[in-house]
């Protein structure tokens, strides 16, 4: 058995999934490997930094409409758009009804098509809105809403790059990190991250311990959904539909987050 290399995993997953200042220092399939079962710890710290600066805003007297645009535009921005961009070219791609080459190619290009536009302005939408219903039922759930839905955001990368997943491309991320996850591993973080998720909503109440556990799984549900379809169309997973299947499940959680209020 492979020893996974987690200091280098933890680099390998903050490095190629944020900007933040963490320098990867191995690009092989073991520390792949770690650095997708690190994804959602990636997603935990992120979330966190679009928390802070949600109940920043409410604490300076803004409303919770000022602080959800806030709190949405943290995650772009800690990705440089990455996975907003994956998104908007796996729309473009998967929008065109061409052959997989000719799908791989518009997603290739740099230029957005009204597909992508189009899913960008809903997606982006509906989390502004759900994030603006959960701060204006409290700042706790405001900042729940913010960790669930990124940490989910990366527990669905985690679940895609897992053995059998097989890449579209023979270069690029998605190629790098395609198949390196062990399924009963992907399992076993999927299991921790739903669990951890309902322990955060127990700090609230009882409610809101199902709540926090279903959007987590309601998210990756529908990743997966996501995921298969890209693999049936494009004969594998990219960079873009990673970062599709980022934003699908983020947006996803925040909806079953403002679910039954």
């Amino acid at each position: 058995m492979l020893k996974t290399p987690w200091p280098d995993g933890l680099r390998f997953a903050f490095g190629t999934l944020t900007v933040l200042p963490v320098r990867v220092t191995r690009w092989d399939r073991e520390a792949a490997r770690g650095g997708m079962l690190c994804a959602p710890l990636a997603g935990l710290v992120v979330g966190a930094c679009s928390a802070a600066l949600g109940l920043l805003l409410l604490l300076l007297g803004a409303g919770p409409l000022l602080a959800a645009v806030a709190t949405a535009a943290v995650p772009a921005a800690l990705t440089r758009g990455l996975h907003l961009d994956g998104l908007a070219d796996t729309a473009d791609g998967l929008g065109s009804g061409k052959p997989a080459e000719d799908a791989l190619r518009i997603m290739k290009q740099s230029d957005i098509g009204p597909f992508g536009v189009l899913t960008l302005v809903f997606a982006l939408l509906a989390q502004v809105a759900a994030l603006a219903q959960a701060y204006g039922g409290s700042w706790a759930r405001g900042a729940l809403a913010a960790v669930v839905s990124a940490t989910a955001a990366r527990l669905a990368l985690t679940l895609a790059a897992r053995h059998g997943v097989p890449a579209a491309r023979p270069e690029g991320l998605g190629a790098a990190v395609a198949g390196v996850v062990p399924t009963g591993g992907a399992l076993a973080v999927a299991a921790g991250v739903v669990t951890l998720a309902g322990a955060a909503g127990a700090l609230l109440d009882a409610f809101d311990i199902a709540r926090a556990a279903l959007a987590v799984a309601g998210a990756v549900a529908v990743a997966e959904l996501l995921l298969r379809h890209c693999t049936r169309r494009f004969g594998g997973v990219t960079g873009d539909v990673f970062g599709a299947l980022a934003e699908t499940a983020a947006t996803t959680a925040l909806v079953v987050l403002a679910l039954g209020r």
